[in-house]
Parts: structure tokens; C-alpha cells; sequence
């Protein structure tokens, strides 16, 4: 029989027991597709030459990290295949087969894996191209038209990458075996993840890890006005070190430290499992921490997600608190600005305000802007309750200050608090940073400082004073033409380079590729906690094959077999718990410091975001329970 009939009949008759590795596979390239196929598809041109470059320019980017991910995921996949089939290898050097034979038998089979993976994610791509589409548009609330037929570039381009990176591991096997001897052939399957390792070296790993993800958090949590970059990249690669350290010492540590307490082995059959727990987290640690951090960033994309979402509400709807504004030197063009808007579109809402325009010689407040505005107290008390808002300060101190700043989506500035501002040769101290959209959309190019009125007269003379008229209409469709209504009432009445005019269009736009990026974060969220979850169930699915023996014996010794299936629950139940509790305070620092640079509490988010992470765990939990007792032979 050749070698290639041979493999072919191998793969054949394991077909089985390589589908969760050959859907897996196949998931990696139906994602990667499908955002490639976004791109092709031209879905968001009609979003406006700006807007699709940022959309391609995350698209792209998702692509990238997924290309990373289907790398490190191929090579876990091979390796965890190629561990399982060296024992049964093996066997064939006693029936007279060269390594290079074998080597050849096993790339054909590994090459037909592949293969399978590919067409079948290529194929459910295609299918579900449009409604891959679909959904991410509907998410997204973008009304644009879908091409439901794949793109023959984003078939060739997933293909070639999936091609070039699994080619490269199936050749590392191949090597492998070639270069193996018999010996290490048949007890492959046995072999740990890591060499026995006396107490005193994990108690070191323990308190290097420990260490190490305490600075990590720290990192994370850090207010700074120049380093935030830096610290939360050393912060990421910090906390993987430390998770991989705590998962390799610690935690065996304390799975040691309960089984020597007979008060916890010896109730509720705990003695059937624990001692297996611990062999596993020495077997299986690098695993159990890549799980853990493929779950945390799960967590973080999902609630990047969804304060992405709220955050861009908040700004369109601060944005479009107003939908005119005027900048004048003149108190007299609140009647005549009106009038001339409502021969066109009804007024909703209407303010006005003093503003004294100061020179930015004269601030030193640490905050960067090119203008600066300094309003009177009890004129924005008046402009919020005109306006439906509220002013949480009662009173304003003679040397108290209050900072009206713009909603961001992320800001590289994470200091916040009470700090000193110096305006006109006084120091002053901020008791507010809010950015409740009183002065709509001037606050994002202006910087306005409010504060007494006894303080904006003594300030008066070392500026100029100018009034702020605001104004929402109540037809967004008219705007265009209430727009050069306004714009010709200026020109008539001489003020053309004297009064500034602000206009923000109710349908504008311009910050729909938001609403991409917190879409493909929840397909972010989607990918890796499946990737985690697949990762753990080959895992477990692979070990249940060594146990198979162990568990024939005590079924032998009398052992009923609901007693059996709890201790195999409870087995895996520590593994998913302590992946999961790891991961869960590790989320608390990485959401924490992604609200830092929003300004804005996430906690809420966070655990919404866990406990979702939970109930996608809990169905991977239950399939591996039940693929583990019918792999050591409990069920019937």
C-alpha cells in the first residue's frame, strides 16, 4: 500500500477526531475572508473618501491581528496534532518504515487537514458573505447597499496567507519526525509541557509573577499627561509575562497546597480529581495562560465595543446640541439671527452668552488650546436652565475655576483632577472638568474657563468681550438653506469677517467609521473568545485519551459512574474556573485603564462584558464534559 493511500485511509477513518481541529481551522479562514471580502466589496463608499479610508485602515488592521492570530493558532493546532499522532507513528518504525516514510505519510495527512479546513472555510465564507454584511452594517446602523457575492481577490489573498503559514508548520513536522528517534516517538503523547520542577523553583515563579502583574496593573492604571503609550504597552506585555509566570507557579502552588489539607481532599470526592488537576497545570500551563489572555482580550474588545458605542452617541448628540452658532463683537443679533434662520426652519432652542476672549499668554493651565474663553457664573446658569441642562456647582469661590472641556473617543492624557490654573496673574482651583455641551461645538475649539462674576470683571479689561449666540432648528432637512440665510444676513448687515459662524449639519457623516470599529470590535470578541474556547476543548478533548485508562481501572475498582462524571466535572471545572478568575481580575485593569482615556466609569461595562464571557464559557464547559466522558469511555 503507498504512503499517500495509506494517509488517505488514516484520515479517512479519523476524520472524527480531527473535526474539532479541522472546524477550528476552518473558522480562522472564514473570519479573515470575510473582512478581506468587506473591503473588496466597496460596501462603504458611500460613506465619502474620508470615512472609507478610516473604515479599510481598521478593517486592514483587524486583518493584520488575525493573520498574527491564525499564526500562533496554526501553530498550536499542528503541534497538538503532531504530539498525538508521533505515539501511532511510532509504531510503524517496528513495521519496517523509514522516518522519512513516515514523514511523507504525515504530511499528506496533516496537507488533506488543511486542505479540508480551507475549502471549508472558504466555502461558508462564501455563503455567508452577505450576511456577514449584513449584520456588521446593521450593527453599525449604516444604510448602505451589500454585495452578497464573494470576491474572487479576498478568496485568493486568505487562501495564500493560510497556505504560506500552515505549509511552514506541516515542513517543522515533517522535520520533527525525520529527526525523532523511536523512543521519543512512542512516549511523545506522554510528555509534558514542562519538566517536573521542585517547590522552590514555583514558589519563585509565584512571587516573580505575582510581582511582575501587580507593576503591569499598576501600569495600567497610571495617570499621565506624556507616557500613557508607553506604560500601557509595557503594561500589555508585562501582564502576558505575569500571567504566563502565575499560571507556572502560583496556581500549581495552590492546587499543592489544598491537596495536602486532608480537611478539603478527602470530602466530595475530591480525591478523584485534584492530584489530575494539578499534573494538568504542570502539563498544561502554557496553554491554560494563552487561554487567559485570548479570554481577556475577548473582554477588552467587547467593551471597547460597547463605550465606543456610548461615547458616539454622546458626541453626535453634543455636536448637535446646536445647530448654529454665532461669535460676535455685537450684543445686538440675537432678534435679527433668529429671524433670519426662521424664514427658512423653526427655532427649537435658543441661547446667548458673554464670552471675554483672553490671550493664551495669559492662562497657564497644562491643557493644550489655542483659544481661550472665560464666561461668567451666573450667565451659564441662565444659558443651562434656557438650554435644559444643569450646572452641578451651587456657587462658584472667588478663587474657584471650572473647566468646560469636549466628550473624545480616546485621549493620550489620562491625568484628570483638581489641578491649578493660572488666568490673567491669579491662581485658581479647578473644581470641575465637565463636558456637558453648553457651548456645543465651540467646546472643541475653544477653552473655556467659567468663573465668577465678580472674578470676569476684574478680568474684563485684559481682553475682549464678545457674545456667543446658539441656536437648534427644528427641521434638519432645511439646514442647507438656513444656512445661507444666515450666511447672507451677515453680509447684509456688514459683519463679514467680524462675526464668526459655526454650523453643524444634523445628518452630517463624518464620524461613521465610529460606528465600524465598535461593530468590528464585537467581531473581535467573537474571535478570540471562540479561539479560547476551541483552544481549550482540543486540549481537554486530547487529554481525555491519556486518562482513558485510568478511568477503565477505577471503573474496574467498583467506582459508580455519576461519582466518576462529577470528579471529571470537577476537573474541568477547575480548569475553565481558574482561566476564567485569572482573566476576570486581569479585565478589571485593562477595561479600568480604557475608561481612564475615555473619562468615563467602565465598570459597569466590564461586568456586563465578563458575564457574557461566563455563558459563552459555560456551553464550551459542557461540550468538553461531554466529549471528555465519552473519550475515556464514562458515557454510554
Amino acid at each position: 500500500m503507498s504512503m499517500i493511500r495509506l494517509a488517505f485511509l488514516n484520515f479517512k477513518n479519523s476524520f472524527r477526531n480531527y473535526l474539532s481541529l479541522v472546524v477550528s481551522l476552518a473558522f480562522t479562514v472564514l473570519v479573515l475572508f470575510n473582512f478581506q471580502n468587506l473591503i473588496d466589496s466597496e460596501a462603504f463608499g458611500v460613506l465619502g473618501t474620508r470615512n472609507k479610508e478610516y473604515v479599510e485602515i481598521i478593517v486592514q488592521t483587524v486583518s493584520f491581528v488575525l493573520g498574527c492570530f491564525m499564526f500562533f493558532f496554526i501553530w498550536y493546532s499542528t503541534n497538538v496534532f503532531l504530539t498525538r499522532r508521533k505515539r501511532e507513528i511510532g509504531i510503524y518504525v517496528f513495521m519496517g518504515l523509514s522516518n522519512e516514510r513516515i514523514g511523507k505519510m504525515y504530511l499528506v495527512e496533516t496537507i488533506l487537514i488543511g486542505v479540508s479546513a480551507l475549502v471549508l472555510g472558504l466555502a461558508f465564507g462564501a455563503l455567508s458573505a452577505g450576511l456577514f454584511q449584513m449584520i456588521l452594517l446593521a450593527v453599525s446602523d449604516l444604510a448602505v447597499d451589500i454585495r452578497f457575492r464573494p470576491g474572487i481577490r479576498p478568496m485568493a489573498f486568505t487562501a495564500a496567507v493560510y497556505g504560506i503559514i500552515y505549509m511552514i508548520f506541516v515542513v517543522k513536522g515533517y522535520v520533527n519526525i525525520i529527526r525523532s528517534s523511536v523512543l521519543g516517538m512512542i512516549s511523545a503523547a506522554k510528555q509534558n509541557e514542562a519538566v517536573r520542577q521542585k517547590r522552590i523553583v514555583l514558589l519563585i515563579k509565584a512571587v516573580v509573577g505575582v510581582g511582575i502583574l501587580c507593576r503591569g496593573y499598576s501600569l495600567a492604571m497610571r495617570e499621565s499627561r506624556t507616557d500613557v503609550m508607553r506604560n500601557a504597552l509595557a503594561a500589555v506585555v508585562l501582564v502576558i509575562v505575569g500571567v504566563y509566570l502565575l499560571f507556572g507557579g502560583l496556581i500549581p502552588l495552590i492546587f499543592q497546597w489544598l491537596a495536602g489539607r486532608k480537611g478539603f481532599l478527602y470530602q466530595k470526592e475530591r480525591t478523584l480529581w485534584v492530584n489530575s488537576v494539578i499534573f494538568r497545570m504542570k502539563k498544561n500551563y502554557r496553554t491554560y495562560a494563552m487561554v487567559s489572555v485570548l479570554m481577556l482580550c475577548s473582554v477588552t474588545a467587547l467593551a471597547t465595543s460597547v463605550a465606543m458605542k456610548d461615547r458616539y452617541h454622546s458626541i453626535i448628540q453634543f455636536e448637535n446640541t446646536y445647530t448654529f452658532q454665532l461669535l460676535s463683537g455685537r450684543e445686538d443679533l440675537e432678534e435679527a439671527a433668529r429671524a433670519a434662520i426662521e424664514e427658512k426652519a423653526t427655532v427649537e432652542m435658543s441661547t446667548r452668552i458673554p464670552m471675554l476672549g483672553l490671550d493664551s499668554s495669559l492662562i497657564r493651565s497644562g491643557e493644550y488650546s489655542g483659544k481661550y474663553g472665560i464666561l461668567p457664573f451666573s450667565r451659564l446658569k441662565e444659558l443651562a436652565e434656557e438650554a435644559g441642562m444643569e450646572v452641578e456647582v451651587e456657587e462658584l469661590g472667588e478663587d474657584e475655576v471650572i473647566r468646560i472641556s469636549h466628550p473624545v473617543l480616546l485621549s493620550l492624557i489620562t491625568e484628570r483632577g483638581e489641578k491649578p490654573v493660572d488666568i490673567g496673574g491669579k491662581t485658581y482651583r479647578q473644581i470641575l472638568d465637565t463636558s456637558t455641551p453648553y457651548l456645543g461645538y465651540l467646546q472643541e475649539s475653544i477653552g473655556f474657563y467659567v468663573v465668577s462674576d465678580r472674578e470676569y470683571e476684574r478680568l474684563l479689561p485684559m481682553g475682549e468681550e464678545n457674545f456667543i449666540y446658539n441656536y437648534r432648528i427644528g427641521e434638519p432637512e432645511m439646514f442647507a438653506e438656513a444656512r445661507d440665510r444666515l450666511d447672507q444676513m451677515i453680509l447684509d448687515m456688514g459683519e463679514k469677517g467680524k462675526t464668526g459662524r459655526v454650523a453643524v449639519d444634523p445628518e452630517s457623516n463624518e464620524l461613521d467609521w465610529v460606528k465600524v470599529f465598535y461593530s468590528v470590535c464585537i467581531f473581535m470578541f467573537l474571535v478570540f473568545i471562540l479561539a479560547s474556547g476551541s483552544i481549550m476543548f482540543m486540549k481537554l478533548y486530547n487529554d481525555a485519551f491519556e486518562e482513558k485508562e485510568r478511568y477503565r481501572v477505577l471503573m474496574k475498582m467498583g467506582f459508580d459512574r455519576q461519582v466518576l462524571k462529577k470528579s471529571i466535572g470537577a476537573e474541568l471545572g477547575a480548569s475553565y474556573g481558574v482561566t476564567f478568575g485569572v482573566m476576570g481580575i486581569s479585565s478589571f485593569f485593562s477595561v479600568g485603564a480604557l475608561g481612564k482615556m475615555m473619562y468615563r466609569d467602565l465598570t459597569a461595562v466590564n461586568a456586563v462584558s465578563v458575564a457574557v464571557v461566563l455563558g459563552i464559557l459555560a456551553v464550551w464547559y459542557v461540550l468538553s464534559v461531554e466529549a471528555y466522558e465519552r473519550n475515556v469511555g464514562i458515557k454510554r
